[in-house]
């Protein structure tokens, strides 16, 4: 009978481990196995086995070196602005005594939208020099107009508040959650002890609520890591490469320089870039 379960359970399991094999675990080999070639479609006549050679001019290549430092300014900064924002957001709702309800199911409406989406409407809507909203209000502001796209500064700083912008929701959901969850007891004690909101704030609510926060640390980090279409959309990389994040990077190199073994290895490094950090914020989290 014990038997006959387990290959029940087997049964049940194995198309969901085929697909996990086959849209997974398979492209990564086969990224793997690619980026140990030269695969040049503009030279074809070049292409052949080179090893480690893609690796070697990766270290040596400082249009590399120049968007992973991009990408991770780029995830610190959106992660760090993510959970800040959304904790404060979670603690302003949670003082609410009405329009939860209608608040919560205003602020997720970002997450829910396509991030090629999402760029889009920046780019036509908000940061269009002269006609977008955020130029209008500069302008009558008293700051002029700006060119929020086509300035370096200006477009990593718009790149960074687009990703803000659409991913907030998420960590304002899990620690808003995690809040709701917290016991009212300890709180009430605090009070009884004269504790001030910050007090109670830094002794009470944050201890508690670093699991949350960790986790979303983890979370929005992978995802920022790998981010793609919002910056592709709204700036290309631009203006030259000051937005250009290595995953951008990677797929400029395959596909617009048709180099697919060299765009395979930036993509390799991308995920190790990715394991290592993934690696070091689980470990911090087990640490404490």
């Amino acid at each position: 009978m014990a038997q006959r379960e387990r290959r029940f359970a087997a049964a049940l399991l194995a198309p969901a481990f085929l697909a996990l094999l086959a849209t997974t675990t398979f492209p990564l080999l086969f990224l793997v196995w690619t980026s140990a070639f030269r695969m040049d479609l503009a030279m074809p006549f070049t292409n052949g086995y080179v090893g480690l050679e893609n690796y070697k001019v990766l270290l040596t290549d400082e249009r590399f070196w120049s968007s992973l430092l991009i990408s991770l300014v780029y995830t610190g900064s959106t992660v760090i602005l993510q959970v800040v924002i959304g904790l404060a957001l979670a603690l302003l709702v949670m003082d609410m005594k009405r329009g939860q309800g209608w608040f919560r199911v205003i602020a997720i409406l970002p997450v829910v939208l396509s991030p090629a989406v999402v760029g889009m409407i920046w780019r036509t809507f908000m940061l269009a020099p002269e006609f977008g909203i955020i130029d209008f209000l500069a302008i009558n502001a008293g700051l002029g107009s700006k060119n929020w796209l086509g300035d370096p500064l200006l477009a990593m700083v718009s790149v960074i508040i687009i990703h803000t912008w659409q991913w907030t929701p998420f960590a304002f959901m899990v620690l808003l959650a995690s809040l709701a969850a917290l016991p009212e007891d300890i709180y009430e004690a605090a009070r009884l002890d004269r504790a001030t909101a910050w007090q109670r704030f830094q002794r009470i609510t944050l201890p508690l609520l670093r699991p949350a926060i960790v986790m979303v640390i983890i979370m929005r980090t992978m995802v920022a890591l790998t981010a793609f279409a919002a910056i592709f959309t709204v700036t290309g990389g631009g203006p030259g490469t000051a937005t250009e994040i290595l995953n951008l990077y990677a797929y400029r190199k395959s596909f617009t320089e048709l180099s697919i073994g060299y765009g395979s290895a930036l993509a390799v490094a991308l995920l190790i870039v990715t394991i290592l950090i993934s690696a070091v914020l689980f470990a911090m989290r087990r640490a404490k």
